[in-house]
């Protein structure tokens, strides 16, 4: 047996996945564009973005595209205002992919808008609750900032 034979699963086993399953549902709170950002992780200090000259939810750009998602773990993570690029594919096979900024904690996948969650799956948020999404960090400039 070729050495590379064996070898090829394992680096492949060691490689970070592009894109992950997860899950995703919405929140309201993320729809009042006159919501204040003193209310989420991602308010001030230096990852916030009241820090970067943001105050409100509308002011977010691309806003509702927002909410909360896992890869904040806390007030002031590094990882706040980052974007993330999520896929849905409803039970005909047809996939609709939208971009969110990550401006708060969730427990587990993402938790965004209730009207960013209707683009996504096609006006079935309330219907559907909670959806399996594949999501893929993107660029922070395809999210506006």
């Amino acid at each position: 047996m070729k050495f590379s034979t064996i070898l090829a699963p394992v680096v492949l086993s060691l490689l970070p996945t592009i894109a992950s399953a997860v899950t995703l549902a919405y929140d309201t709170t993320y729809d009042n564009a006159g919501g204040s950002l003193t209310t989420v992780a991602c308010s001030d200090g230096s990852h916030g973005m009241l820090t970067r000259g943001f105050k409100t939810f509308g002011s977010l750009p691309k806003f509702p595209h927002i909410g909360a998602a896992s890869a904040v773990t806390g007030w002031n993570s590094p990882n706040c205002g980052t974007c993330w690029q999520v896929t849905y594919k409803n039970g005909q096979g047809v996939s609709k992919s939208i971009n969110v900024l990550a401006i708060d904690v969730a427990g587990a996948g993402f938790n965004i808008a209730l009207s960013a969650m209707n683009e996504l799956t096609g006006g079935n948020a309330v219907m559907l609750g909670r959806v399996d999404v594949t999501s893929k960090q993107v660029a922070a400039s395809v999210c506006g900032l």
